[in-house]
């Protein structure tokens, strides 16, 4: 902002999380998740040494990414209130709410519209998420079905998670777990972490080898990155 200095600075995220992991073989990766912390994914052998210097070296990064997360909230007009004329994204389009009295169902979208009981409007954030993980449910699991099989590739199931960040997940014995946050993303952003994760039953890893299966399946699949490293901060609740 002109005139005015970063609000952050190194002081403010010195306390970082490191994650080691046997399957990473090489890179190392930082996270920043959406109350400030930063998450650290490193091979597991990585020195403290090494991750000190790489730290460091995504510090201009990390405000400027915190600076962008607190304009975004500022934007918003602050926190959720869940009154008639709030608008909440799915699947990447955004409905306006309606408070309304009486009705058979405690939050519904209906002709573009998320109508929401009164009598839940206080607790409208639960009454959303409910809401969200009973679609991320159902799309997700057509979406792993649908690219599964276009991949031949077998899972071991599908969890639908509360992660703010963590979109997606494979575990070693492929089992799947998605955030329900995805739901509120365009299909072809949902479409992405699904193959990513799926790629992983074949691939444990990101290596360059695992990067270009990903591009051969999905040739467009860093348009659909960058959605998320731009917007990703939008798929709150």
């Amino acid at each position: 902002m002109e005139g005015q200095s970063s609000l952050f600075n190194e002081t403010d995220f010195l306390n970082y999380r490191i994650v080691r992991s046997k399957m990473r073989k090489r890179t190392m990766t930082l996270k920043l998740e959406r109350n400030g912390a930063v998450v650290i994914l490193v091979p597991e052998k990585t020195p403290g040494e090494e991750i000190k210097r790489f730290f460091r070296s995504k510090v201009p990064w990390i405000a400027r990414k915190l600076e962008e997360y607190r304009e975004a909230i500022v934007k918003a007009g602050g926190p959720r209130c869940y009154v008639t004329g709030e608008k909440f994204l799915y699947l990447g389009e955004e409905y306006p709410l309606e408070v309304i009295e009486g009705g058979s169902a405690k939050l519904t979208l209906y002709r573009g519209v998320f109508r929401l009981c009164r009598d839940h409007n206080a607790d409208g954030r639960e009454m959303f998420r409910a809401w969200y993980r009973e679609r991320a449910r159902q799309i997700l699991a057509e979406r792993v079905n649908l690219h599964g099989r276009r991949l031949d590739l077998a899972w071991r199931g599908i969890r639908i998670t509360s992660a703010r960040t963590r979109y997606g997940s494979c575990s070693p014995d492929n089992r799947l777990s998605f955030s329900f946050r995805l739901v509120m993303a365009p299909y072809d952003v949902i479409d992405y972490i699904v193959v990513h994760e799926l790629a992983h039953i074949k691939i444990k890893n990101h290596s360059k080898r695992f990067w270009e299966y990903i591009g051969k399946v999905m040739p467009d699949y860093k348009l659909r990155k960058e959605w998320l490293a731009k917007k990703g901060y939008l798929l709150d609740i």
